[in-house]
């Protein structure tokens, strides 16, 4: 891959992708688990129809998991190699874009672009239960030092 093609953006679609495919694994995992009970409770059951069709069904999303596990891998190395590529690239071709920058800390705080204003509330609550916690402390010492 040439150098001169790489950007910060096109790294960034790579990332966005892997978050995607994350995600859909952990809902898949999710389901595995849903027909992990359903074999069980088919066997349960002695419903033999009920079984076969429960087994196939986590079978199918077991092999659905598996490869996008696999695409993420791939995909994991791919990032890898043009974060490197990136890193080699003379400063002056690189550049900084606040809002990509935003984007990709969202990102791997665990969250989509376009959740920004979640973002804020979220640290607002955070300083306010700080604040709340210190003055807590402070009222409770300045009762001891009265005392």
């Amino acid at each position: 891959m040439n150098k001169m093609n790489i950007s910060r953006e096109y790294v960034f679609g790579y990332l966005s992708t892997l978050k995607l495919i994350e995600m859909e694994i952990n809902g898949l995992l999710e389901e595995e688990i849903k027909w992990e009970k359903r074999i069980s409770l088919a066997r349960n059951s002695e419903d033999k129809d009920l079984l076969e069709y429960a087994i196939s069904e986590w079978e199918r999303v077991k092999i659905k998991k598996t490869a996008l596990e696999n695409e993420a891998a791939e995909l994991m190395v791919t990032i890898d190699n043009l974060k490197k590529e990136l890193m080699v690239m003379p400063a002056k071709e690189r550049s900084v874009d606040p809002d990509l920058l935003e984007q990709e800390l969202l990102i791997l705080c665990g969250r989509m672009p376009g959740e920004e204003k979640q973002a804020e509330q979220d640290r607002n609550f955070e300083k306010l239960e700080k604040e709340t916690a210190a003055s807590a402390a402070l009222k409770e010492l300045k009762e001891k030092m009265g005392k």
